[in-house]
């Protein structure tokens, strides 16, 4: 036989081995509790009952998370079948061998029973009942009502805790990996917490059981004594309550430890620090024991009062103050040391191997500063860029109805000082500068005062604007301009092209986020669309789609629902079945319910000769013939200048077969201007024509 099966062989018989170990030790619990036990061996179990009780009470002290003793419960069980049995195994032995005098149950039980007891009865049975009180009445049942509420809570909390997962998982903040642990963290802690409630009643159960168990002892002993053995009274309560006095404390000693344990493991949080440390830094202050000391040592000097008692406490207190803050002071100057970057010339790791995560990772948002923008972003991310880049975030996931990536800000040597760079799914889609020290004044329609500056166009808008000194700033407000600092200028142009890039950063996996979101609603639409009807590569598609037209996806199950009933299944259709189904959604960005909604369409025979020639030439897209389509952009120009006097955002209303070319030839000149298409208007809108463009243009 070679080596290797040998050791193959071994392993096998080494595992097999522990998986029968728990269950004989089950089956020999139970056994104890109906068949005789000779006293030796019961002091053997006694003493191994109590050593058990002081390691799990140590391993408790010294563990930092509840759920790095995640088999407490477990151990709790077997720990009280271990007490109960060696109670039934003690009975038996007291009541059948009790009379042959208190050596009959074993040393532990006479000992333990004669130095409690000290030859008088009545304080036996009060310490024992007072111990059981206090076990029963104030440890159980505080640890009980703590194991209640912290399950109810991680249990309530459980499912936010799992959509912020998702949620940071689908903002680039967790890896696959990482999310898939913290999830099985969170079940452990559910499970646990819940376990943990109902272990509690195993330790009140315990106490319940001792003390029946004590009467029970008592009163068998003695009738027995009596009875079949025809001892005195005296003779036989001395036998039989010190026995039973001696196994009730071995069997509540333990039991007492295991109910500290355990309200130890339900009342402590999770921390880099075992309990002592923790207790340490935060009763360790030396600006509570100080003058803790100094009203100790004041009481001391009064007369009648234990002055050397009271002047010794005083002093033991001011030394726990000092020392306690030093403790602090170390503990502080340890968590700086492991927090500090590495010194020049300093490694982290010596490991050279590249992995694929290194050469394949990317931010789907990121920001590139110049080294003299990087004040604007430092500060520990507390500056006023970094606080309205994530306020952006926050409120472009709501407006579109899918989480925002996390932007990634870093800098770049390569940049201008006071240049910045933007990228959106890789790709730079803004290259500018601001000056730092000064403040962008924008001028405004109807200002012609010229400031002192350097003259620029602004970022976003493409406005004429200045970069002036601060203290002209006030007089720049006064003729008109709007005033930004360069912090607001970064961030209102990365508003402007997340907005307007948003459906780059929408992808498959976020989809499958928001379809596993609506499912826990509307289970049924979600598993009879996708991916029977439609795969989730095209329903990515038409959300791409809409988000590109700045057109929410919050309401996703209305979007289903329009998928699901439209006829045709090509993605152009589908788009156009969403946004029917969204009509009042899109409208009412441009237009509040009780106004009528002023327009701008295409003179009807000028629809139908541009149809025509498209459909004669062959074409179901790009129907607009170049030339044509630059005099209408030029109409449409003037249209929105004049929607933009009345501080209205210009709608362009055609018909459906067009708005598709329609919506792309405006949106290249007029971003923010909004092409519907007839069915796209809710019937009970009220519509104002504007101007009707087509009979110059033909």
């Amino acid at each position: 036989m070679s080596d290797t099966a040998a050791v193959s062989r071994q392993g096998g018989f080494g595992a097999n081995s522990r998986a029968l170990m728990m269950p004989v030790a089950l089956i020999a619990l139970i056994l104890m509790m109906v068949v005789p036990v000779p006293p030796t061996m019961l002091d053997v179990f006694f003493t191994f009952n109590i050593v058990l009780g002081l390691v799990i009470l140590m391993v408790s002290l010294n563990t930092y998370r509840p759920l790095e003793f995640s088999s407490f419960p477990t151990i709790l069980l077997f720990a009280t079948i271990l007490r109960l049995s060696l109670n039934v195994a003690s009975t038996r032995v007291v009541l059948t061998e009790g009379h042959k005098g208190t050596d009959a149950a074993g040393q532990v039980i006479k000992s333990f029973g004669e130095f409690i007891i000290g030859g008088n009865f009545v304080i036996g049975i009060l310490v024992f009942l007072i111990l059981i009180i206090i076990n029963l009445a104030v440890i159980v049942k505080g640890t009980g009502r703590v194991s209640e509420v912290s399950a109810r809570f991680t249990l309530d909390a459980m499912p936010g805790k799992q959509m912020a997962i998702d949620a940071e998982l689908n903002a680039g903040l967790l890896t696959p990996e990482e999310a898939k642990k913290r999830r099985e963290e969170v079940s452990r802690e559910s499970d646990f917490y819940g376990s943990m409630d109902g272990a509690t009643k195993f330790v009140k159960g315990d106490a319940i059981a001792g003390l029946l168990i004590l009467g029970i002892n008592i009163i068998g002993g003695l009738i027995i004594g009596m009875l079949k053995y025809n001892m005195p009274i005296g003779k036989a309560a001395q036998v039989y309550v010190t026995l039973t006095i001696g196994d009730g404390l071995v069997a509540q000693i333990p039991s007492l430890l295991l109910s500290l344990a355990t309200a130890i493991i339900v009342t402590r949080d999770s921390s880099a620090h075992d309990l002592t440390d923790r207790l340490m830094l935060q009763l360790g202050n030396g600006r509570a024991w100080y003058p803790v000391a100094g009203i100790i040592a004041l009481f001391g000097i009064i007369p009648g009062m234990p002055t050397m008692l009271f002047l010794t406490a005083g002093g033991v207190a001011a030394a726990v103050g000092y020392y306690g803050n030093k403790f602090k002071a170390s503990e502080e100057q340890r968590e700086e040391a492991k927090a500090a970057p590495l010194a020049e010339g300093e490694t982290e790791e010596n490991d050279e191997n590249i992995t694929i995560e290194d050469v394949s990772m990317r931010a789907p948002l990121m920001l590139e500063v110049g080294y003299g923008l990087i004040p604007l972003v430092e500060d520990d991310g507390k500056s006023a860029l970094v606080g309205r880049i994530t306020g952006i975030r926050k409120q472009a996931s709501r407006d579109l109805g899918f989480i925002i990536p996390a932007v990634r800000i870093r800098d770049n040597l390569s940049l201008q000082p006071n240049a910045y760079r933007i990228t959106i799914a890789g790709v730079i889609v803004a290259d500018d500068e601001v000056v730092t020290g000064r403040m962008l004044a924008i001028q405004g329609g109807s200002s012609n005062v010229v400031l002192p500056g350097e003259q620029v166009k602004d970022p976003t808008f493409g406005l004429d604007a200045v970069w002036i000194d601060k203290n002209d700033r006030a007089r720049a407000q006064a003729a008109g301009y709007t005033v930004v600092d360069p912090s607001t200028v970064i961030a209102t142009h990365l508003n402007q092209l997340l907005m307007r890039h948003a459906s780059d950063l929408l992808g498959q996996d976020d989809v499958q986020a928001l379809l596993d979101h609506v499912a826990k609603t509307s289970p049924n639409l979600v598993s009879g669309l996708v991916p029977k009807t439609v795969s989730l590569a095209l329903l990515t598609q038409v959300l791409k789609s809409l988000v590109s037209d700045q057109i929410p996806i919050t309401d996703l199950q209305r979007i289903l629902e329009a998928l699901a009933g439209s006829k045709g299944r090509e993605p152009d259709d589908l788009v156009e079945a969403a946004r029917i189904a969204l009509a009042p959604v899109i409208v009412q960005r441009v237009s509040n319910p009780k106004e009528a909604l002023n327009v701008v369409t295409l003179d009807s025979g000028l629809e139908q000769i541009i149809v025509q020639n498209a459909r004669a030439g062959g074409r179901d897209s790009g129907m607009i013939e170049p030339g044509l389509g630059r005099k209408l952009v030029e109409s449409f120009q003037e249209q929105s200048r004049v929607f933009a006097d009345q501080g209205k955002t210009l709608v362009v209303v055609t018909a459906p077969i067009l708005r598709r070319d329609l919506a792309a030839l405006v949106r290249q000149a007029i971003p923010d201007a909004l092409v519907l298409s007839y069915r796209e208007i809710p019937e009970s809108k009220r519509i104002n024509v504007a101007a009707v463009i087509g009979a110059t243009e033909q």
